[in-house]
């Protein structure tokens, strides 16, 4: 009898193999890090870590969406709407996601880094622009997420360079009253 992957035992060594990977990318880089080091740490064999992750690069990747999406809360975005607070919120959000990152976080994880927040921001702006403009043309929503999560992901990367001038949410702030008005504004 197999276990479904809701089971919670099967939930639970999932977790255990995040945390030790989690653990173990504190210690080295991501590159250094072998599964046989994920398997020693978290005590299970390699069979088991592959019924969970198809490989590093697989569980890299889903550590670092769940790590992100506790970080938005993802609930919260579900149920607002896309105004001055949510962009606030969810800026603080990224930023707050890649300052937590980067003690443990080296060369190599860039581009995966920039990829999931872009994906996920992407995702929770199209939900928020679909609930607000129901009548719109999807197509043109679902542009409009992707110009959005480039841009909240590219200030953010901009804030970073230059991160001992102003808070996160002072220098997003900067830019609401351009993003909410537009070209239009005069």
């Amino acid at each position: 009898m197999t276990e479904s992957k809701t089971d919670p035992r099967v939930l639970r060594t999932r977790k255990l193999i995040m945390d030790s990977f989690i653990e173990l990318s504190g210690k080295k880089e991501f590159k250094d890090i072998t599964i046989k080091d994920i398997t020693t740490e978290a005590m299970i064999n390699r069979a088991t870590f592959y019924y969970h992750f198809e490989d590093i690069y697989d569980l890299l990747e889903k550590v670092l969406s769940e790590v992100l999406l506790v970080n938005l809360n993802y609930e919260f975005y579900q149920n607002n709407e896309l105004n001055e607070e949510v962009f606030v919120s969810i800026f603080k959000a990224i930023t707050d996601f890649q300052k937590s990152l980067s003690n443990r976080c080296h060369r190599g994880y860039e581009d995966t880094i920039a990829r999931i927040i872009r994906e996920q921001l992407e995702v929770i702006f199209h939900k928020m622009l679909l609930k607000q403009n129901k009548t719109e043309e999807d197509e043109a929503l679902k542009i409009t997420a992707v110009l959005l999560s480039w841009g909240i992901y590219g200030a953010s990367v901009e804030w970073r360079r230059d991160s001992q001038k102003m808070l996160s949410e002072q220098f997003i702030q900067l830019v609401i009253p351009y993003i909410r008005t537009g070209i239009d504004r005069t």
